[in-house]
């Protein structure tokens, strides 16, 4: 049914465009993409239709929902034991560092 209903709603003929021209150009330059001016609408429609089937999502009541704790419900991991393996070497490997405080490595200020 959800898979039946996510079909129909990525074939639908016609998308309301959630996202503007400006707004693509601008989500564009913050990921440092070069955008064509072609290039343009087939985002905007792709991302439009992202953030709709998001608001759907969201439409969703869930509150009757049990969260699931392990995606097959019958079968359970197997997982190792949380001991430590391995001894602590931070000073052995921080002294050869220019400079370091409270065990962390000092660097310079690159950001100003």
């Amino acid at each position: 049914m959800i898979l039946r209903w996510f079909s129909q709603f990525f074939s639908a003929p016609h998308i309301l465009m959630a996202l503007t021209r400006e707004q693509i150009a601008s989500i564009a330059a913050l990921a440092r993409l070069e955008l064509s001016a072609q290039e343009i609408p087939v985002y905007q429609e792709s991302l439009s239709r992202i953030l709709e089937f998001v608001g759907a999502l969201d439409a969703c009541d869930t509150a009757d929902v049990v969260p699931m704790a392990h995606p097959l419900a019958d079968m359970s991991q197997r997982l190792r034991p949380d001991v430590v393996t391995e001894e602590d070497r931070r000073d052995l490997y921080q002294a050869n560092a220019p400079l370091t405080a409270a065990g962390l490595y000092l660097v310079p200020k690159v950001i100003e």
